[in-house]
């Protein structure tokens, strides 16, 4: 953090990893991104991060009044005992569960009571059941140590790559920033992300002023996250896979600022028929922000994967279960790599954007959850200090359509840009596929 970035609070997450520390110096990113492109018309303005906002919003910045969120996991989904070892099984979308109970000898569809599915499990060594649920197109990953992750392919590709790849992109239009006080006003984001590091990115440049617009596929839903991700944006669906959804997604893209997408290698390219420098094309002078879960080279670089399989992949479970004393895999408190991965994000949109208004060129940023564990575990322990309170007494109150709630206050503080939204949070689909 520059010398201009105050810190605020005591709080510190009881973890084995400094996930306090992760998240003040990834949300630190985002705000001196915001304050650096303010600084382009005016003096930077100085930045206050409260430390124990920043955990908090790491937890979840959502309390409902009067209705509950769902539950967050399916069924099936979690950690289970293999005959060697453990493995998380991610089962929240229905294609991902299918594939889980094919491998393991399931139905695809049956209604397999957990019981069932973990006995099951216990036949498989974790090896052998992940690389049968993956090659089924599912979602899994056996917990490994730091040590034999540092031997694994995957993990010594990730160790060696950069936090960011970045490239320049095409040439486009100078321009200049919002006013002070909404920076990233006129900005047209479009955002094909989901649960849950893009939608964080995204909702952060929403505080800020831009216009984000979300698109999801016809069926898809994340009803546990969507109060707490789509704060501050515009909802819509349209499908891809046919000739219409992506001629409309294309001329989306034609009139964006800004691309930010969670797509494996090549997937994109093939939905849109454009390849990166073909979007650049499309629209000269993109900033284009994407991310994957294990990294952009080795090879598990088109691997599935969300936050939760990562931290059993790269040794975070398991020295979490060391520290804790425990005999069952053990995460960290909150899902730290997709948050910090969310703000890295959104500094690169901002620095970008920064970039564009410069010179014209756009921008291709590159980023994964993998890369942001080899992060975290590089951090120097967090100071001693008691766990981080919510402070929902400070809270704004929310319309949503599921019916009223309290927000944290933002955990970033910029002098004469204060940070907002001006829509309250929405569900998918509400909103027409337009800008």
């Amino acid at each position: 953090m520059r010398p201009t970035t105050e810190l605020t609070g005591s709080g510190s997450f009881a973890s084995a990893f400094p996930v306090t520390s992760l998240a003040v110096e990834s949300v630190a990113l985002a705000a001196e991104a915001i304050s650096d492109v303010v600084g382009l018309d005016s003096p930077s303005p100085h930045v206050v991060i409260d430390r124990d906002l920043a955990s908090c919003w790491f937890a979840g910045s959502v309390l409902p009044e009067g209705w509950e969120l769902p539950p967050v996991w399916d069924p099936i989904a979690g950690d289970h005992a293999t005959a060697d070892g453990w493995i998380r099984l991610h089962t929240n979308a229905p294609r991902h569960r299918r594939a889980a109970l094919t491998a393991l000898g399931f139905s695809p569809d049956a209604d397999a009571p957990r019981q069932a599915v973990a006995d099951a499990v216990l036949t498989w060594t974790a090896d052998a059941l992940e690389s049968a649920v993956v090659d089924a197109g599912g979602a899994a990953a056996a917990m490994r140590s730091v040590d034999d992750w540092a031997a694994h392919p995957q993990g010594r590709a990730v160790a060696v790559e950069p936090l960011v790849h970045r490239s320049i992109g095409t040439d486009g239009l100078p321009g200049r920033p919002g006013p002070a006080d909404r920076p990233l006003e006129g900005v047209r984001v479009l955002d094909l992300t989901r649960v849950l590091a893009g939608p964080v990115a995204t909702r952060f440049l929403a505080g800020f002023g831009a216009d984000v617009l979300r698109i999801d596929p016809p069926d898809w839903d994340e009803p546990a996250v969507v109060p707490e991700v789509t704060l501050g944006k515009r909802c819509a669906r349209l499908d891809a896979r046919t000739d219409d959804g992506r001629a409309q997604l294309r001329r989306l893209l034609a009139a964006a600022d800004v691309l930010v997408h969670g797509y494996r290698p090549g997937v994109l390219d093939a939905l849109l028929g454009l390849d990166a420098g073909g979007r650049g094309e499309l629209r000269p002078g993109l900033v284009e922000v994407c991310l994957d879960a294990y990294g952009w080279t080795g090879p598990w670089s088109a691997r599935r994967g969300f936050d939760s399989l990562v931290q059993m992949s790269s040794g975070i479970a398991a020295a979490g279960m060391r520290w804790a004393g425990r005999d069952v895999p053990t995460p960290l408190p909150v899902h730290a790599l997709d948050h910090a991965t969310g703000y890295l994000m959104a500094a690169e949109v901002i620095d970008g954007l920064r970039a564009r208004w410069e010179t014209g060129r756009g921008s291709a940023s590159r980023v994964s959850l993998a890369r942001t564990a080899v992060w975290l575990t590089g951090l120097p322990a967090d100071a001693d200090g008691p766990p981080p309170e919510t402070p929902w007494g400070d809270a704004t109150f929310e319309a949503t359509p599921w019916g009223p709630a309290h927000r944290l206050r933002p955990p970033v503080t910029i002098v004469g840009t204060p940070m907002r939204w001006d829509r309250p949070a929405s569900t998918l689909g509400s909103d027409d596929p337009r800008w």
